[in-house]
Parts: structure tokens; sequence; C-alpha cells
């Protein structure tokens, strides 16, 4: 079995042939050395991304062809190998920027793949008819709950006003001045 570089050097050589290109041809649109390219072709060399979507320009093909071919990406869906893709044409980015941003990003993936599992759990996608999925049996458990503490506060307000009050509460009079006068004046009189 040929491993990757082998290939994708195969790969390039072919694709360097079908669009009638001589090596050097190719090194100068690609803008890269004659003697690597040679070694790319050869299986002697992995090149990176850059130089990658360098040469899939110069022989016009697709960058994400040539990142399947050397390993970089997974034949996936089309929208994650242009997310990819994005992300390692970016040249603004090192390529250890490049490398985190991809991890982050199958990290996401995989958390929401794992979600997605789960909601299938909760829901019961894919459960035998005969067992109740956990989410039934959540809400089940969540009824008896809610009607036992129902049960209880029911209890307690029944005991609050059936037992006797033994406050008694005034509301304070509060004299204005015209009755405090008067009141003053009818003193002041007796």
């Amino acid at each position: 079995m040929a491993s990757i570089k082998e290939d994708l050097g195969a790969y390039l050589r072919e694709q360097r042939q079908n669009a009638r290109l001589s090596l050097r041809q190719l090194a100068e649109l690609a803008e890269v050395s004659n003697p690597y390219l040679s070694q790319i072709e050869r299986g002697l060399k992995k090149p990176s991304a850059e130089i990658l979507q360098s040469l899939a320009k110069g022989l016009r093909v697709s960058a994400e062809s040539l990142y399947i071919r050397a390993g970089i990406l997974d034949e996936r869906d089309e929208q994650q190998v242009g997310i990819e893709a994005a992300i390692l044409s970016d040249s603004l980015l090192t390529e250890r920027q490049k490398s985190v941003l991809l991890d982050i990003y199958e990290s996401f993936r995989a958390e929401n793949g794992r979600s997605a599992a789960e909601a299938d759990e909760i829901t019961g996608a894919g459960r035998p008819a005969g067992k109740p999925p956990v989410r039934q049996r959540a809400e089940k458990k969540a009824a008896a709950t809610t009607a036992k503490k129902a049960s209880k506060a029911a209890k307690k307000a029944a005991a609050r006003t059936s037992a006797p009050t033994a406050r008694t509460t005034r509301t304070p009079v509060v004299p204005t001045d015209h009755q405090t006068t008067s009141t003053t004046d009818q003193r002041s009189s007796s």
C-alpha cells in the first residue's frame, strides 16, 4: 500500500501531465522551487496546506481534493471541507494557528454530535416501543414530585387557616391639624 505522500505525489504528477505542464512550469505557477516540487511528486516531501493551495491554483484543481489526498482532510460533507479549506488557505494565520482552529472546530462538531445523540435518547428516537424514553420517565418523576409538593403546601395552608389568629391589627389614626386644635380647644374650654 502506497503512503499518503506517494499517493499525493503520483496524483500531482498525473494532474500536471494532464494539464500539459512541465515540472518547471508548475513550479513557477505555484511559486515553489523546482527541486521541492520534484520531491513532492516523488513522495519524499509532504507539502503544507499553503503549498497545496498554490499547486491547486497552478493545476486549476480543487484545493480540497489535494488536502484530502495529502491526508489533511478526510472525505466529509462539503460544508465542513469548505470551512476547513478556508482555515487552511488563510495566509494571515500561522500553521500552528490553523491547526488549533481545526482542532477546536472538530471538538465542537464532536460535542454537537454527542448532544444530538443524547437528544435522540431523550426523545426516544430509535428506541423500542415497549420501553418509554428517558424524557417520559423524567416527566413522570417530575409530575409525582410536583404533586407531593403541592399536597404538602395545601396541608400547610389548611393548617394555617384553621388555627385561630391571636393577633389583632389596629390601624393608627393620625389626627389632622384641624382636629388637634379642636381637641385642644375643647380641653381648654372645659
